[in-house]
């Protein structure tokens, strides 16, 4: 719904309530009228069920609002008497609406001084659960948020099993746009493996999806900067999959699409370029920060066989084998023909007098019948330039070269249009732009060779309608040969740069996908290790941007824990002794 339809929706509600419950505000002694003025009826309500005002905040908050309207309903029967189960049960599941019963046709009297305190254990129990879920839910939307790393887009500078906490508030925080959720869970409720939230992604005009809020975003004390390692909401996710045709749409509102790290390293107005793997902002190679230790993919010939020692010393986890093929065979028609069918996928690496090394998709039928093998010597590693230097200088190894990507690579952004995939411009992720990455208020030239750059933006991110006749491009009905933008994008890419899907793929994401900034990490955790070396020590309590190398603050947290934990002994002895 618009701002304006959700004004006329709060007056609506407001209405209901002060028809429901005017009898009740004047036997607790207030003015009838009182209860038909927005806000500040709830705040005389919680003067009239003994409870603090600062609740009146909480009724507003999506999300959490859907647990404290029924607290409310429950609260305002038994201030007037009503402490039955069977009135606590009909006050719920008619949602609240059994309050009109009470007002209309019931002699209840207001309990000015009513005991707070739950009768029964369970019911005691209960409170205590939805105010922990209550706080949990505040801290998780506007505070600080849980995360952790499962992919390897930007390792070595964010593990797999890194756990973080990301702020909400250095960006400002984003109040949740979707108002009907189950609180602290993302995307599916677990065991029962269904969403956590109402929305219809088969219809995206259903009434459900009319009830997400509009965006809005608090104030914040810090922008996006060039290289800042930012958690947003993948943008394409409400599109196709970015693989293969789609044969349905996936759609999710913008706060339950899944959520991604990356590195920003272009902001709003800046131009982009990729070439040969180095990324260039302005017509000027970006300087990451120390910390940083972006990857690329190199080439790796042993000089006898692979050594999985060197592969451990040099910490070498993520790499491809390589298919070792006759060279009379590749160079003959049969293999090409595979290749030209699309049968297979494969780009040569290396060649000698007898033999050539090749990276791709081959399928197993293919890869048994052309009698193909995995070479022995060779594999494509993802390495830090540090390594890679290394290694160089290395007696067992015979080669190191940096892979470089040459012509057309299928899914490049901007060609993946429709779930189709094309290769207009003969990019690919190690040679890419220039691109433009667009600003609020900025306005660029329409025409149909910039159209494929700005479509999702026009169409999805800032929801005008378009289509093309002929030559001709129509923006909500009008030919339009210029377009101003109303949001600020950015340009995510992992540091893993050979194994990430990022901007090269999915192209802009919009401000308002922008979901925080990570500041600590609290736990790391290796999968691969054993006892207690599955937690990587030197990585608990470090920060996750900042200049110089991540230092662990583990150990003054310690020292922290051991001061509380002998104060508050010395404190019960002496607080013991004077009683």
């Amino acid at each position: 719904m618009s701002t304006y339809q959700w004004f006329i929706f709060f007056l609506v509600i407001q209405l209901i309530h002060g028809l429901g419950t005017w009898k009740l505000y004047e036997k607790a002694g207030r003015k009838s009228w009182e209860a038909f003025v927005p806000v500040y009826n709830s705040i005389i309500l919680m003067k009239i069920i003994n409870r603090p005002s600062w609740w009146t905040f909480l009724l507003f908050i999506p999300v959490i609002n859907l647990i404290m309207f029924p607290v409310v309903w429950v609260e305002t029967l038994r201030s007037f008497g009503r402490n039955s189960t069977i009135d606590t049960w009909l006050g719920i599941f008619t949602f609240g609406f059994y309050i009109y019963y009470i007002n209309y046709t019931q002699n209840v009297a207001h309990i000015k001084d009513r005991s707070l305190v739950a009768p029964t254990k369970i019911g005691d129990t209960v409170s205590s659960i939805l105010f922990a879920i209550v706080v949990a839910t505040l801290v998780h939307t506007y505070v600080m948020q849980p995360f952790t790393i499962p992919s390897s887009s930007l390792e070595k500078s964010l593990l797999i099993g890194d756990f973080l906490f990301v702020s909400k508030f250095h960006y400002g925080a984003r109040p949740s746009m979707t108002t009907v959720a189950a609180p602290m869970f993302h995307d599916t409720l677990p065991i029962v493996k269904v969403k956590s939230y109402l929305y219809d992604d088969n219809n995206p005009s259903s009434w459900k999806n009319k009830l997400q809020l509009p965006y809005f975003r608090l104030p914040g004390f810090q922008e996006i900067k060039n290289n800042d390692i930012v958690v947003f909401n993948w943008p394409r996710d409400t599109l196709f999959h970015m693989y293969k045709p789609a044969d349905r749409r996936y759609s999710k509102p913008i706060d339950k699409k899944t959520n991604y790290v990356k590195r920003c390293v272009g902001i709003p107005g800046d131009s982009l370029q990729i070439k040969n793997g180095d990324v260039f902002i302005n017509g000027k190679a970006i300087v990451l920060p120390e910390r940083a230790k972006p990857q690329f993919g190199y080439d790796l010939k042993f000089k006898s066989t692979i050594d999985a020692e060197l592969m451990q010393q040099y910490e070498i986890v993520e790499y491809n084998r390589v298919f070792k093929i006759e060279r009379n065979l590749w160079e003959n028609n049969i293999i090409k023909d595979y290749i030209i069918k699309e049968k297979i996928k494969v780009t040569e690496l290396s060649k000698d007098s007898t033999s050539v090394n090749i990276i791709g998709a081959i399928d197993q039928d293919i890869y048994d019948k052309l009698k193909l093998s995995l070479s022995d010597n060779f594999i494509q590693a993802n390495l830090t330039v540090d390594k890679a230097e290394l290694l160089k200088k290395d007696s067992r190894i015979e080669l190191v070269n940096k892979y470089i990507k040459n012509g057309a690579e299928d899914g490049v952004f901007p060609d993946f249009m429709d779930g189709i995939p094309s290769k207009t411009n003969n990019w690919n992720s190690d040679n890419f732009g220039p691109i433009y990455i667009p600003k609020a208020g900025e306005t660029v030239d329409l025409n149909l060779k910039s159209l494929p750059f700005y479509k999702l933006i026009i169409t999805e991110y800032e929801g005008n309608q378009l289509k093309v006749v002929g030559n001709d491009i129509y923006v909500n009905d009008k030919i339009a040969t210029k377009y101003t933008f109303t949001k600020n994008y950015y340009w995510m890419m992992g540091d893993n740069r050979n194994n990430s899907l990022d901007a090269r793929y999915f192209g802009y994401t919009p401000d308002d996908h922008i979901v925080g900034k990570p500041v600590f990490i609290w736990l790391s955790w290796d999968s691969n290790g054993k006892g207690l070396n599955k937690i990587r020590w030197d990585r608990m309590f470090t920060t996750v941007n900042g200049e110089g190398q991540p230092e662990s603050y583990f150990k003054y947290f310690l020292v922290l824990l051991g001061l509380y934990f002998v104060g508050e002994h010395f404190w019960k002895k002496r607080k013991a002794a004077k009683e």
